[in-house]
């Protein structure tokens, strides 16, 4: 990592006692050095990373990081603080801050100095040294990888001793390992469990073979190395890709952070299962058990406990997440379309037929029909990374056909996640039938493609499409006939969804269903639209508020975090409330539900339709009755925030609040976790 940092970039005395302190301290270091040119551009682009996730690691560990257009260069500061800085681990305070920049669009630099620095940091003498560290341009060479001669020959003879004992051990006993890692943001964590995984192989004598799947890609494991393993770890939080090359040996399924913190473990339980000949515990293609979802804490065996609603969740999410950057390009478009040129644009004549660069209409109507050509895609996606996430590539295919011919029948979004669901199925049955060797390399790519399109076709064509377009009818009826109680009850249950998980699974199933139905647009789907959205608007905005109003009662990071929470509220991102809910889940998450159901319910009885998926309050001239509307956000805020303070206040200040005064004891074992 040479040229990454230099002494200049080293404070081995860190004063500051927050994350955003540090952050700041840091990167006015890299400033000095002319590797940043706006300090306050970059320090808002690490703060929006920072709330995506905690960049926290175990063992004292904390990497705040991003990509922004404000770094001129690859650029690693390091601070070391003697009362620790709380980044969301697990286990407690960072003692050793790396705060990682690199410019714009260099994801390659990112990644490498991410990888190459959590590899490094599994290395406990690496770590102690820098703990140890007085000189800062030795803590930097260190850290380049620029170590005296004699400490690297003493590192490299140890190296050598190991490697030999290991060697001798194998001989006597040989038994291989592959192993595949993966996070849900493909950095840190991946490659941290790799080396734990490689540095426990060597020391009993086994030998371990990681195959990493970050966000940089993942190089395949060689075929013959894994033909030649005789035991299988999988180390992760996401779907293991190309996962059927590894059927037929012994498995073991954890989460990634297992391999980081128990390895040796993990390497003990394989070789058990090899001397027990559990030979059918990897699944078949395309099977979903183990996708690492069913353990969140990734502390046990996933393939376990995946049961059938939890693989049935996992499926639909892997749909959704594909389907949202759609539903935002393309709703966010319509949306100013509308705003240009009034809602009679919707029917205006194709822009490649009539376009006039000096009317305003015709700039409105090609952002409409940009917009709707992107919500087309909508039921295709859905339906074709369904099947995806049941079956890998080979179902995308029939996925996207299902899809397509959903909206040719009518069946709309129901009919989309049904055809997922059976393209999955169908080529994992598929899958299942054994074929000669000289077919395999054309299974992939030409017979299952062409199967199960023909059946998925047939099926939604000839069995299911008309009974659920039928379904989509009346649930279309529905919610156009939707008035008084059984409007409310739907917004009730509706901001009880948006607000109980903030982001996670039932949020995202109450906005799918909202934007489902703006696919094709009724009174009735554009109320759950505005009902959806405006519940999600509340739980950040209540704890804005609720900082401002009684700071004594939350931690000082907790009040920095208020004050993001007023622009991600406004803004509809109902995460920014993730970090009260993590530090206090009993008091937070009940409140924001309360006030999201009141909101949705005054949504729904005021009768407020909205046409954009996304927006806040900045799509407010988009809204019917937007007077009204902003009223429900606010009753449901004030709702939200009453029972917050008065549950919080039974409990009386927060540690570091006490009084308002004086810097967050640095004793206190609160932790709040930034999402």
């Amino acid at each position: 990592m040479s040229e990454l940092i230099t002494a200049e970039l080293v404070d081995l005395d860190l004063s500051a006692t927050t994350k955003d302190a540090a952050a700041r301290s840091l990167a006015e270091r890299m400033v000095a050095a002319h590797r940043v040119t706006d300090l306050e551009g970059f320090l808002a682009d690490v703060a929006a990373r920072e709330a995506q996730m905690p960049t926290g690691l175990d063992g004292g560990i904390g990497i705040p990081h991003c990509r922004s257009e404000h770094v001129s260069a690859p650029t690693l500061a390091l601070g070391r603080s003697g009362a620790g800085i709380d980044f969301g681990a697990a286990d407690g305070p960072a003692d050793l801050i790396f705060l990682i920049a690199a410019p714009a669009g260099a994801d390659d630099d990112h990644l490498t100095i991410l990888s190459g620095l959590a590899r490094r940091l599994m290395d406990a003498e690496f770590t102690a040294a820098l703990r140890a560290g007085t000189d800062p341009r030795a803590v930097a060479a260190l850290i380049r990888g620029e170590e005296p001669p004699e400490e690297s020959q003493e590192r490299e003879q140890a190296k050598t001793e190991t490697e030999t004992e290991a060697a001798g051990a194998a001989a006597s006993a040989p038994f291989r390992i592959v192993a595949v890692t993966s996070c849900p943001t493909g950095i840190a964590h991946t490659y941290m469990a790799a080396e734990s995984l490689a540095a426990a192989g060597r020391a009993e004598g086994v030998e371990v073979t990681v195959e990493t799947q970050g966000s940089a890609g993942f190089k395949k494991l060689d075929p013959a190395v894994v033909a030649a393993a005789d035991a299988v770890i999988w180390a992760h939080d996401v779907e293991v890709r190309e996962k059927s090359r590894f059927r037929g040996k012994p498995l073991v399924d954890v989460g990634v952070k297992a391999g980081i913190n128990r390895p040796a473990e993990l390497i003990a339980e394989a070789r058990r299962k090899a001397e027990r000949g559990e030979i059918a515990a990897v699944p078949e293609p395309g099977r979903a058990a183990g996708s690492g979802t069913g353990d969140p804490d990734g502390d046990g065996s996933a393939a376990d406990h995946a049961h059938f609603g939890v693989r049935l969740r996992t499926y639909l999410m892997s749909g959704v997440s594909y389907m949202v950057p759609f539903v935002a390009a393309g709703g966010l478009l319509i949306a100013l379309s509308f705003a240009i040129g009034g809602y009679e644009i919707a029917s205006a004549k194709s822009v490649a037929d009539h376009f006039v660069w000096g009317e305003a209409d015709s700039w409105a109507a090609l952002l409409n029909q940009i917009g709707s050509a992107a919500f087309g895609f909508l039921v295709p996606v859905l339906a074709g990374y369904i099947a995806y996430g049941m079956a890998d590539r080979p179902a995308l295919v029939p996925g996207f056909v299902g899809g397509a011919i959903a909206l040719t029948v009518n069946a709309g979004f129901l009919g989309g996640l049904v055809a997922g669901l059976l393209a999955g199925a169908v080529v994992m049955a598929i899958q299942r039938v054994p074929v000669h060797a000289t077919l395999r390399g054309i299974m992939p790519v030409l017979v299952i493609p062409l199967i199960a399109s023909a059946v998925v076709g047939f099926l939604m064509f000839i069995v299911v499409g008309k009974p659920i377009a039928s379904l989509q009818n009346a649930l279309t009826d529905w919610l156009n006939g939707l008035s008084g109680s059984n409007a409310v009850i739907l917004g009730v249950i509706l901001g009880l969804m948006m607000c109980f998980d903030m982001g996670g699974p039932l949020n995202k199933v109450a906005y799918a269903f909202a934007v489902g139905g703006l696919a094709d647009p009724t009174d009735g789907s554009l109320k759950v639209m505005a009902a959806v959205m405006a519940a999600g608007m509340v739980p950040p905005l209540a704890m804005a508020l609720a900082t401002t109003v009684r700071r004594r009662l939350f931690t000082k990071t907790e009040r920095e975090n208020g004050r993001a929470a007023w622009v991600l509220g406004a803004s509809f991102i109902t995460e920014g409330a993730i970090p009260f809910a993590a530090a206090d889940p009993l008091r937070v998450i009940p409140s924001v539900m309360a006030g999201g159901a009141v909101t949705g319910a005054l949504s729904m009885a005021f009768g407020a339709t909205l046409r954009a998926p996304h927006g806040g309050v900045f799509v407010v001239p988009l809204i019917g009755e937007p007077f009204l509307y902003l009223l429900a956000i606010a009753a449901g805020t004030l709702v939200a925030t009453a029972l917050v303070l008065l549950l919080k206040g039974a409990r009386g200040a927060a540690p570091e609040a006490a009084g308002d005064a004086g810097p967050a004891d640095p004793d206190s074992s609160r932790v709040t976790v930034t999402a």
